[in-house]
């Protein structure tokens, strides 16, 4: 049975493929059973016949392709989907996200014996992006945890551990994994926060800019205000 899946979504990633999933073996070799699930998120580029190239001599690796770009949290879902872990990682394919720091996220999962840890997420210290980037993701998350009471001061972080069966009774909808922290509270899950390093990008390009991230993100936030106060508000218990 496996222990972990690690699932990345990638687009137009190649120069990274290879020292990001090499490292992520590497931080998981502690683990008895594990597999690394890269999403490939209709990349024009040969990030796909990289990941193939390593599956040789990685053989943990199973390739996911989208036929077309449906965006990171899709990436995120379709490689849950597919994972056999019953404890999930994820981390940002642009390399940014150092993998050493996966053991954080998934340790604890590993050892709870309440059942009651949900996810395990990254909040980065020392963010090696430019000044607008950090600037702009400072006003976002502090209007976010404003209005949804998180409790967590970066949910942007790639870097996360979950069980998978509770993802998989999350709602799902474009840029959720921007907002696990409140939609895993909001169904009854204990969440833990975690420093993480963060490094320089070193190949490849952003996929977002700052406005446009902005303003999907508005919408986001109300909807996202909208299904806590929608939340069911009693669980079942079987009768004796």
């Amino acid at each position: 049975m496996t222990s972990v899946s690690i699932v990345i979504p990638m687009k137009n990633e190649a120069e990274n493929v290879e020292d990001l999933i090499r490292g992520i073996a590497e931080a998981c070799s502690s683990v008895d059973s594990f597999e690394i699930l890269p999403v490939d998120d209709g990349s024009t580029d040969d990030t796909a016949d990289r990941i193939r190239a390593l599956q040789a001599d990685l053989p943990m690796v199973r390739l996911i392709q989208h036929p077309n770009s449906a965006g990171q949290s899709a990436g995120v879902h379709s490689g849950v989907l597919a994972a056999k872990g019953r404890v999930i990682c994820t981390l940002d394919g642009d390399g940014q996200n150092p993998p050493s720091e996966l053991p954080k996220l998934f340790e604890p999962l590993l050892a709870d014996e309440t059942g009651r840890l949900g996810l395990v997420a990254g909040q980065r210290v020392n963010r090696q992006d430019t000044a607008s980037k950090r600037y702009a993701s400072k006003f976002a998350n502090a209007l976010r945890s404003r209005i949804l009471k998180d409790g967590t001061r970066d949910t942007g972080c790639g870097l996360k551990g979950f069980r998978r069966d509770a993802f998989l009774r999350l709602p799902y909808f474009d840029h959720m994994h921007r907002y696990l922290p409140a939609l895993f509270k909001r169904d009854g899950w204990e969440i833990a926060l975690v420093d993480v390093a963060h490094k320089e990008r070193q190949a490849g390009s952003s996929k977002y800019n700052n406005l446009n991230r902005a303003l999907v993100g508005i919408y986001d936030l109300i909807g996202v205000a909208w299904l806590i106060r929608r939340r069911k508000k009693a669980q079942p218990t079987e009768a004796e």
